[in-house]
């Protein structure tokens, strides 16, 4: 599995695993029952601390995206993501994103095309 890990990047290190795990899903590139490697060898392929990897990986069984099981490790869950797809937090977090784009000069047309590429990139 390669992640895409920014060092430089303001968004923490877990987050930034969490993050490409969730896109790995979501493209499929990343299948259910799948495994993951271990807390340490992530943590060691990755250069960072085992805590930090933990601390992804508890972030995804909370949610649903993986199962953790002592003997067999971390592994996609075949029950997705917890929750509704849709929720207020999900319509704050786009509206905000927009907003800013929008301050930024974008045109309606431009966002809607812009997240349109963004689906298409998703769901290829």
């Amino acid at each position: 599995m390669i992640l895409k890990i920014d060092m430089t990047s303001d968004i923490p290190i877990y987050q930034q695993i969490r993050n490409q795990i969730v896109f790995g899903v979501a493209k499929g590139n990343i299948r259910a029952g799948e495994s993951l490697p271990t807390v340490r060898q992530l943590a060691n392929d990755i250069g960072v601390n085992p805590m930090t990897v933990n601390k992804a990986y508890t972030l995804l069984k909370e949610e649903g995206i993986i199962i953790i099981d002592r003997r067999h490790g971390a592994t996609i869950s075949s029950l997705g993501m917890k929750g509704n797809a849709f929720d207020p937090d999900f319509n704050h977090r786009v509206e905000l994103l927009i907003s800013e784009v929008r301050m930024k000069g974008a045109s309606k047309q431009d966002v809607k095309k812009y997240i349109s590429d963004l689906i298409d990139l998703v769901y290829e």
